[in-house]
């Protein structure tokens, strides 16, 4: 009986301690964002075409751990082949958008996608995005640090040409 009270004691210790150790993903609260019209957004950053805006949900793509960012795409607009150092997922959640692997872009190779539709990209997996006639708004997540790193050095908007 002194054992099992003893076991028991050390259980319960070793489960306090475990319920007080920081959540890894470094986010001590609940994220919660009732519908579309609460999205905050700005200017993505200059690594992406000019047009895009950009809401980080959850996280910061620029250091480690877990993150969800959003960006609106305006109509005709190019990501250029490029690729992430993590994995990704992304979400079409309004509009249209075409995607393609590979190192460049091969129009009749694209695939469309409608709202709902879902994409899992490995780590350093060529791909780009394009919108055509109407704009789209996507969900990212991965863990970062992320980074994108244009196949094509040229086609980084960031860089002066």
């Amino acid at each position: 009986m002194k054992n099992s009270f003893y076991y028991a004691a050390v259980l319960a210790a070793g489960l306090a301690s475990t319920a007080a150790v920081a959540d890894p993903s470094g986010h001590a609260k609940m994220i919660t964002i009732s519908d579309a019209a609460a999205v905050k957004w700005k200017p993505a950053p200059a690594a992406l075409p000019k047009g895009i805006e950009i809401s980080v949900i959850m996280g910061d793509p620029e250091k480690p751990g877990p993150f969800a960012l959003r960006l609106k795409i305006p109509p005709a607009t190019t990501i250029a082949p490029h690729t992430h150092a993590t994995d990704e997922t992304v979400t079409l959640l309004n509009g249209a958008l075409v995607h393609d692997m590979g190192a460049k872009i091969v129009e009749s190779r694209g695939e469309p996608f409608r709202e709902g539709g879902f994409l899992y990209l490995p780590a350093h997996m060529p791909h780009s995005l394009w919108t055509k006639d109407q704009p789209a708004v996507i969900q990212v997540n991965g863990t970062g640090p992320f980074g994108l790193n244009y196949i094509n050095p040229a086609d980084d908007p960031s860089k002066a040409r």
